[in-house]
């Protein structure tokens, strides 16, 4: 990895899990870690994923059983969960979304980053890269690589280079170093069928190419295919970071601790909190929910999650933060040690799709227009400029959090 500086400027970041498949299968079978392990159904079926040690015999993805197993017969082959990775995938996605809201997602397994705009909140990318990796293992139990650069396809290459379970920052001045001594399979764009072509003609590296002219390559690619690895073997990316316009079935916040907690007085001041970031999320969104979804990980990874459907849905902070106190309330805790909480809101709706029935003692004005002046000040001014006095005065005091069943005047 490159210095703190170079690394600055590497904005564009490519995650991508490591085996993604098989990971997520042996985290309910770690007897199995480090040993080769096939994901896959019958005989007649094809590898869905293989383990790294599975992957040294030469096992891949796509490939048929038939084969994998023979090539690897000492290997365990585990079914399929597809619902586990989707879970597994979904909660991934939250935890690059905590990064930053300029996220595209490739598939189930990787995704890349523009953290241009994330670097006073959290750091320099490299530090950004680190944590993404230290909380997907952490939550999820997984591996995974970053690469960083300032484009999508030297990052993407930069994190198939880090592989496994590393991270590799590729500055502006490091890019041609960094390409040209890779072999032209690992070109972005670049599959089986091309690659044996330009081996055919010699070309072995990315400087073979990059050094070979475009109408001696178009012969042998064509045209379109020969401009684009013209460009891109110099590092040449104009494509940018493109968030898709997303259907939120849920939304939510949740934070792993540096140390396990067993203070009710601060795990209600985390709930406050984790509500808070979530209603702000649902308000951006212009969406209500109904349903509030809490989740708890204890200090030996058991997580347990309580759901709580309201009688009206709702974008109101005091209200998702009232629920999932209730759900917390009747697990019945006492000084356990939390290593995890989690606060998700479903049953979402558009706003302006959304009848909300008033209660009849509610003031004309009260905690919706309150917290949307909040929105509207802390997009001016920072997002910590207003934020309820119980996250403020809690540790002074030594109170639980407010209530919050009092009125904004």
């Amino acid at each position: 990895m490159s210095g703190l500086d170079d690394g600055r400027q590497c904005t564009v970041l490519h995650v991508d899990m490591d085996a993604f498949y098989a990971s997520v299968s042996l985290v309910d079978a770690p007897h199995l870690r480090g040993l080769p392990v096939i994901i896959g159904g019958g005989w007649r079926s094809v590898v869905l994923s293989a383990t790294y040690p599975a992957r040294a015999f030469g096992v891949c993805s796509g490939m048929p059983m038939a084969k994998a197993r023979r090539l690897c017969p000492q290997a365990t082959v585990l079914a399929p969960d597809h619902e586990q990775y989707t879970r597994v995938s979904e909660a991934v996605m939250a935890v690059f979304a905590e990064v930053t809201p300029l996220m595209q997602p490739v598939s189930m397994e990787e995704a890349f980053l523009d953290v241009s705009r994330a670097g006073r909140r959290i750091g320099s990318p490299a530090r950004i890269a680190a944590w993404i990796k230290d909380t997907v293992a952490d939550e999820q139990g997984i591996p995974c690589s970053v690469g960083g650069a300032q484009t999508k396809a030297v990052a993407k290459m930069a994190s198939r280079a880090a592989k496994p379970d590393g991270v590799r920052m590729v500055p502006p001045h490091d890019v041609v170093s960094f390409l040209h001594p890779l072999p032209v399979g690992a070109l972005w764009g670049v599959g089986e069928a091309t690659e044996t072509e330009l081996r055919r003609f010699g070309l072995h590296t990315v400087a073979d190419i990059a050094h070979l002219p475009v109408a001696t390559l178009a012969r042998i690619v064509g045209q379109a295919q020969a401009q684009r690895l013209s460009t891109l073997v110099w590092g040449g990316d104009t494509s940018e970071v493109v968030t898709p316009t997303p259907v939120e079935r849920s939304v939510g916040s949740s934070q792993t601790f540096a140390h396990d907690v067993d203070d009710p007085v601060e795990l209600h001041r985390h709930l406050l909190r984790l509500s808070e970031r979530t209603t702000t999320r649902l308000r951006h969104a212009s969406m209500m929910a109904r349903t509030v979804v809490l989740t708890v990980r204890f200090s030996d990874f058991t997580t347990i999650t309580r759901s709580r459907t309201m009688n009206r849905p709702t974008d109101v902070t005091r209200d998702v933060y009232a629920t999932a106190s209730r759900s917390y309330e009747a697990l019945g805790l006492q000084r356990v040690r939390v290593r995890l909480l989690g606060v998700r809101v479903e049953g979402l709706s558009p706003r302006e799709l959304t009848p909300v029935q008033a209660r009849l003692d509610e003031p004309l004005r009260g905690w919706r227009e309150a917290e949307h002046a909040v929105d509207r000040v802390a997009s001016r001014f920072g997002t910590r400029t207003v934020q309820p006095a119980s996250l403020l005065l809690v540790e002074r005091r030594g109170d639980p959090p407010a209530d919050l069943r009092s009125r904004p005047t």
